[in-house]
């Protein structure tokens, strides 16, 4: 299924039925604010290990990351000192991924690598989204990091490539191909792991 939202007033009963769909541990395809990625709710297992599956992600050697609507509930996912929280509050919603150790709250699927990766896009469709759903939604992009094609920025080529795949394609407009700046915040100080869009101000 092939969905158009507008990212400037996204459709409230078309973000309903794409929960409907992530609450059943469908997975979902929608647009960043760096590139299109795929998705499911983070809490549901099964759906994290179908998605680790298709894209080759080995869940304890890699980093997997959760987007959140805003930083309120960090805490309940991710271990995160003051100094962590001031910086992720002054970048956040952006273009990055803050990789934390985690807490008991997320399945064990995540607890066994204990880092997580936490992202709240500049983008009101997957926020909402998440706002909607109640928990974080995993992420990770549909493009491999030595990879720019047309198709994983063009959400109608995405859909003829994913239609078989996912349950949902969401149209938010194109997307861009460069994916987040990764800040490593494990041991407090913030370290960039991967420069991308974002431009982090500490």
């Amino acid at each position: 299924m092939l969905v158009k939202i507008y990212p400037e007033n996204p459709n409230q009963k078309e973000l309903d039925k794409i929960v409907k769909i992530l609450q059943d541990g469908g997975l979902i395809i929608y647009p960043t604010d760096t590139v299109y990625a795929i998705g499911c709710d983070a809490m549901n297992v099964r759906a994290v290990e179908e998605i680790c599956r298709l894209k080759n992600i080995n869940p304890a050697k890699s980093n997997l990351s959760i987007i959140c609507y805003d930083l309120s509930n960090i805490s309940e996912y991710a271990k995160v000192d003051n100094a962590t929280f001031k910086t992720m509050k002054k970048n956040l919603p952006g273009a990055f991924t803050f990789i934390l150790n985690t807490t008991s709250t997320l399945p064990k699927i995540y607890k066994n690598k204990k880092t997580v990766g936490i992202r709240v896009p500049d983008n009101n469709i997957i926020r909402e989204l998440v706002h909607s759903l109640g928990n974080p939604i995993l992420t990770t992009s549909i493009k491999d990091d030595d990879e720019v094609i047309e198709y994983t920025t063009d959400p109608e080529l995405i859909y003829e490539r994913y239609q078989d795949i996912v349950d949902v394609v969401i149209d938010g407009g194109f997307g861009g191909i460069e994916g987040s700046t990764v800040v490593d915040c494990t041991d407090g100080e913030p370290e960039i792991i991967r420069q991308g869009k974002g431009e982090l101000i500490l």
